[in-house]
This record gives C-alpha cells, sequence and structure tokens, in this order.
C-alpha cells in the first residue's frame, strides 16, 4: 500500500498530476485545492496517498494535508459519494469549512461542489455529523481522543448544559474559535457561541 510518495511533479492535468519517483511516473488524483498547491513542473512535491485497488484498476489519490486525506476517507464512507464526489466537495471547501458546514449542517456549502444536489447534501450531514470529532476543525480547536480540549471543550460543555444539542455547540464553538483565535477564553467563546446559535 502506497501511503506517501515525494519525487518531481511532471506534468499536472485539472483531476490529476504525474509524480516522478525513482524514474516511475505516479498518476496521481487530487483536488483542485491540492493541484492549486503543487509547485510547477520540473520541481520537488510530496503528497501523501490514499490508494484504491479495485478489480479493473489501481487508483491513487493525492493530499497535500493529512486533514485532507483524512476527510477524503470519511466523506467516501458516505452512500453515493465516491472518489471523484469526495474530489470535487475538497476542492471547494477547505476541510475546516467542511467540518463546520456537517457541524451546523449547512447544506448550501456541500451544495456548491460540482455533482452533489441537495439529498446528497442531506445525507453528508446526516451521516457524518456525529464523526466529524475526531478531526481537527480549526487552530484553537485541537481533537485529543475525538474530543475538543481546554476553553473550547468548557465552552461546548456549556452549551450542552444551557439545552444545546452537542453537534450544534462544536459547530458555534469552532466558529468562534477561528475568528477569536486560539487564545480565547471560555467566556469569550461561549458568548461568542451563542451568538452564532441565534441567527
Amino acid at each position: 500500500m502506497i501511503a506517501r510518495l515525494t519525487g518531481i511533479i511532471d506534468s499536472a492535468a485539472a483531476d490529476s498530476c504525474i509524480l516522478e519517483v525513482g524514474g516511475v511516473g505516479y498518476l496521481v488524483f487530487a483536488s483542485a485545492r491540492t493541484l492549486g498547491q503543487l509547485p510547477r513542473g520540473g520541481e520537488a512535491a510530496s503528497l501523501h496517498i490514499e490508494t484504491h485497488v479495485r478489480e479493473d484498476h489501481i487508483h491513487l489519490y493525492g493530499f497535500a494535508t493529512i486533514e485532507e486525506r483524512d476527510w477524503f476517507r470519511l466523506l467516501t464512507t458516505v452512500q453515493g459519494v465516491g472518489a471523484r464526489l469526495a474530489l470535487a466537495l475538497l476542492g471547494t471547501l477547505a476541510p475546516a469549512a467542511l467540518a463546520e458546514a456537517v457541524l451546523v449542517q449547512d447544506k448550501t456549502s456541500l451544495t456548491r461542489a460540482s455533482g452533489v444536489g441537495p439529498k446528497l447534501a442531506q445525507r453528508i450531514v446526516s451521516e457524518l455529523k456525529d464523526k466529524v470529532g475526531g478531526i481537527a476543525l480549526a487552530a484553537g480547536v485541537a481533537a485529543a481522543e475525538g474530543e475538543p480540549r481546554g476553553a473550547v471543550a468548557d465552552a461546548v460543555s456549556a452549551l450542552v448544559n444551557l439545552g444545546y444539542r452537542r453537534a450544534e455547540a462544536l459547530g458555534a464553538v469552532s466558529g468562534a474559535a477561528r475568528s477569536l483565535g486560539g487564545g480565547a477564553s471560555a467566556e469569550a467563546l461561549i458568548r461568542a457561541g451563542l451568538k452564532e446559535l441565534s441567527h
């Protein structure tokens, strides 16, 4: 199983690139976001790889970050979301934005990705809302055993105690942590989270 490739960019297309490693050119499919971060042809690059082996082919999918690769794995667990659709979603929304969209059930953001209609967006939100805790949402929202820590955890707990669902509270606090920064106090996160939830 190939987990990472480091080599020279030979060429790039709309949905893939050829990465030359030790004289072998690997065709690697990737999101528009990852392809946009690659250097020009002839320069060195390194990609995290997800290998899909089927009866009739072996496909390599490349990612600039581990978070993007983890989201690819998560998205492809949803019925109706194959590798191409997962790459389209990752090309449209960064991992943190995807996490927020799922947590606050923002189906409209998901439908901006080519091939994702309202019904599929609803299925993605429904199936993933309880699974996104294991992926770090943003700076200041660190995941440890799938749980946020510090002021973020305190703020989420406070909102849950006020009667909000955990997914709603986590979505609101993650948004607050992004806007206020990693050093925000629990009190500030609670206030900003309540403001977000009141919209």
